[in-house]
């Protein structure tokens, strides 16, 4: 890999450089975690506890070192804390996801923080905990990311092989990602959007629950269940030639939403 230690914000070098290309069952064992916190005593302690898990904890606190440790080798998993003293966390992560599709567990140190939680999971951060957090429920949620990333590879491999489908007069090409209109142009969709839109498409005309779609969407169920309903007021936008009395994903009273069109595979 060929990463540059840089800064961030308006001239500044990326903070990622290329993804490594090896694949994930290729890297070495332990698990490598990468921690992100300024605080030497949360960084020691944390190290100890994984260390003792069959996991490798190197940590940084300032953007040289977050490069210096992805130049080394890219991590099984980045742990974030969004209260980084002068630097912006949620900016860090913007900069990460941009560039890479390690999972990341972001830290907040107050539960007021919610809105930081949320644009972080937005961003792309896969889960969140609040400080003070247990070394157990941090483990567990390690193990619990990881597997679900490992679940999203294969289903990555999945879409390679499932080719186009159409409902209505889109069209959505799975080995490509690429989503087009009726008149053949591309609409560009979000991750969280991409995973719904797909979510729909497995299981057409049949009402899907919330927390099957929040599942599908890997936003953590500790968030709140109205993220999904922002998440499909979203694909509505782009879907829909009148978002407000929606054709194509209709609510379903006491359930969730159905997707109303039928899907038709194409090859």
């Amino acid at each position: 890999m060929n990463f540059e230690p840089s800064g961030l914000g308006n001239g500044s070098p990326n903070l990622i450089g290329r993804q490594d290309s090896r694949p994930r069952d290729e890297q070495t064992q332990p698990t490598r975690v990468l921690l992100i916190d300024d605080d030497p005593a949360i960084r020691h302690m944390v190290a100890n506890y994984l260390d003792g898990h069959n996991m490798h904890v190197v940590s940084a606190a300032q953007r040289d070192d977050i490069a210096r440790q992805f130049a080394a080798a890219e991590p099984s998993l980045v742990i974030l804390d969004l209260r980084l003293g002068d630097q912006d966390g949620l900016e860090l992560l913007r900069q990460l996801r941009s560039r890479s599709d390690v999972p990341v567990i972001i830290i907040t140190g107050h539960r007021r923080d919610e809105i930081d939680r949320v644009v972080g999971l937005e961003l792309g951060a896969d889960d969140y905990m609040t400080k003070p957090f247990s070394l157990r429920e941090l483990l567990a949620r390690i193990r619990a990311v990881l597997r679900r990333g490992e679940a999203g590879r294969i289903a990555r491999q999945r879409d390679q092989e499932r080719g186009r489908f159409r409902f209505g007069a889109w069209q959505l090409d799975r080995r490509i990602r690429r989503l087009t209109d009726p008149d053949g142009a591309p609409v560009a969709l979000t991750k969280g959007e991409y995973a719904l839109l797909t979510a729909f498409l497995d299981a057409p005309q049949r009402p899907l629950t919330r927390e099957h779609l929040l599942q599908a969407t890997r936003v953590h169920e500790d968030v709140f269940d109205r993220s999904i309903d922002v998440q499909v007021l979203r694909l509505r936008r782009k879907l829909e030639i009148n978002s407000s009395a929606p054709q194509v994903i209709q609510t379903e009273r006491g359930v969730g939403y159905v997707f109303a069109l039928p899907v038709e595979p194409l090859s």
